[in-house]
């Protein structure tokens, strides 16, 4: 028979574990709609538009919009691949989001990675060097994938509001201007 304070014991042990992890280290929102901008630069060439990108546990579609609104490119990609519409209806098709964007616009997004990084957490099962923390306990610069980013957060959010990332002489900024998480909840079905 199991004496009685052993399940309490191992209750305040699992509440003590969890009372040390910082908001930081908590799991991927399952669902988000992010709205924002994005700036890619590098070999000479600059590009920039508005993004508008739902994520949820299986898929993930990004608009790539012109200040208007107008339609650029919309990628979708899920586990089977990846998809990139262009603005003329010119179809591209690849096995992840980061080679068809490379393929097909001349940068790479890596979007696996990006789904964790927009959360202000390292992406699982890879390895992650050069990580430092601010001193709230936030995400603030890390090296994963051969990207080194740094993130920046507004004065009371524990998620990042803007994104760098830089590899290969390619730079992305990322700009959060809205963000909607809903775990378990599909995002609006209003499409751009």
């Amino acid at each position: 028979m199991i004496p009685r304070c052993v399940p309490a014991a191992l209750a305040a042990l699992l509440l003590a574990a969890c009372a040390g992890l910082s908001p930081v280290e908590r799991a991927p929102a399952a669902t988000f709609d992010i709205i924002g901008r994005v700036l890619v630069s590098g070999d000479s060439r600059a590009f920039s538009s508005n993004l508008r990108w739902q994520h949820d546990a299986g898929r993930d579609e990004l608009w790539l919009l012109t200040p208007l609104g107008q339609i650029l490119a919309h990628i979708s990609s899920e586990a089977a691949g990846a998809t990139l519409i262009t603005a003329d209806r010119q179809e591209f098709r690849d096995r992840s989001a980061a080679a068809l964007t490379q393929r097909a616009l001349g940068w790479t997004l890596p979007l696996a990675e990006l789904r964790h990084w927009i959360m202000g957490v390292p992406a699982p099962l890879l390895p992650a060097q050069a990580v430092q923390r601010d001193a709230t306990g936030r995400l603030d610069r890390l090296e994963q994938s051969g990207w080194a980013l740094r993130m920046d957060y507004d004065a009371a959010q524990s998620l990042p509001r803007r994104l760098e990332l830089r590899r290969d002489g390619q730079l992305i900024r990322l700009v959060v201007d809205q963000r909607r998480e809903a775990p378990g909840d599909t995002p609006g079905a209003a499409r751009p």
